[in-house]
């Protein structure tokens, strides 16, 4: 997904260290238009810049179709990240100029690795399912990795179960299940329901610090047996590093994403939808993508140079291009 703020502003992080349970609410994003979606954005914050290599957390739906118009969003560039998509409910096709195509449906994740350069598109389909509801999430690949070529996976994990509860692990590994696909610094991405009152004790890396996203219901979070904070929907709660045990106990049937990794340990900057290291370096990728793009949206040509550029081409995708927006009247600080 793109970030369609037409002025994404900077968000300076002061990272509060020192409590166990640290809670993160959300903030209302519109993605644009009249019948803009709308998403809840919990990451980055003004309280936090990353969870291990977790830098963007969108959460959106669910929302009707044909109220919303759904998710309509032309090509658009990245780079040095990679995307996650994990759906609850609906379904979006996904193309990219790397000459990926796939749908995006429920309980099977989509990662697409930006690297050096990737443009790509997101569109709800006609005659689809007419609710849409899930997450869209951004990882920061680290410095030795950015530069990689773009890249696509696709995994359908299969759901572990126990006495009222249920995961799905997307990405890592949890409860002895490990996911197949790649990734460039450590990480943990999992699915959890779990039913009114079921507490669920976790087995979880001590050298990871965790993010607990609750889409439905309300879930009190705890660390080895510690005293458990109250995180309701559309929150995410934060622990630190250091801990063996996550407990989730859910006052109410609960949905939520379980992230994780060791902390990064790289400052990036993060401005729409390129990660880099300087502002340089992002403003010359929004030229690079400007200058692939003429003014009314269209791409130059289909010539081979715009081809085997940085973004390359989303073949198959008619739309107009998303232009970039105005970079902000400041040099764009790192975060970490």
């Amino acid at each position: 997904m793109t970030n369609l703020e037409t002025r994404p502003t900077e968000v300076v992080c002061e990272g509060k260290e020192g409590t166990e349970v640290q809670i993160i609410g959300p903030r209302d994003v519109p993605l644009g238009g009249p019948r803009a979606m709308n998403v809840r954005r919990t990451l980055p914050s003004r309280e936090r810049s990353l969870i291990g290599a977790w830098c963007f957390l969108d959460h959106y739906g669910p929302d009707n179709v044909a109220e919303t118009g759904g998710m309509v969003v032309p090509p658009h560039p990245h780079t040095g990240l990679q995307t996650v998509s994990w759906l609850f409910t609906g379904e979006i096709e996904h193309r990219d100029s790397a000459g990926n195509v796939a749908m995006v449906v429920p309980g099977e994740v989509n990662l697409m690795t930006g690297g050096r350069g990737i443009s790509h598109s997101e569109n709800t389909l006609e005659g689809g399912n007419p609710v849409l509801h899930g997450a869209q999430l951004w990882v920061a690949l680290p410095d030795e990795a950015r530069d990689t070529p773009p890249m696509f996976a696709h995994h359908k994990p299969e759901p572990i179960k126990g006495t009222g509860w249920q995961v799905r692990v997307f990405l890592g590994s949890l409860l002895g299940e490990t996911s197949p696909v790649e990734t460039f610094t450590p990480l943990l991405g999992a699915e959890l329901l779990i039913q009114p009152g079921v507490i669920v004790e976790l087995p979880v890396d001590p050298t990871y610090e965790h993010g607990v996203l609750v889409d439905t219901g309300s879930v009190a979070v705890g660390v080895d047996g510690h005293h458990a904070s109250l995180v309701k929907k559309d929150s995410l709660a934060y622990t630190p590093p250091g801990s063996e045990t996550l407990t989730l106990e859910a006052t109410e049937k609960t949905r939520l994403l379980l992230l994780g990794g060791p902390p990064f340990g790289e400052s990036i900057v993060m401005w729409w939808n390129f990660v880099g290291r300087s502002h340089e370096e992002v403003v010359a990728y929004r030229q690079e993508w400007q200058d692939q793009i003429t003014r009314d949206g269209k791409v130059v040509g289909d010539s081979q140079d715009v081809r085997n550029g940085r973004f390359g081409v989303v073949a198959g995708n008619h739309q107009r291009p998303i232009p970039a927006p105005p970079l902000p009247n400041a040099r764009l600080r790192s975060r970490s």
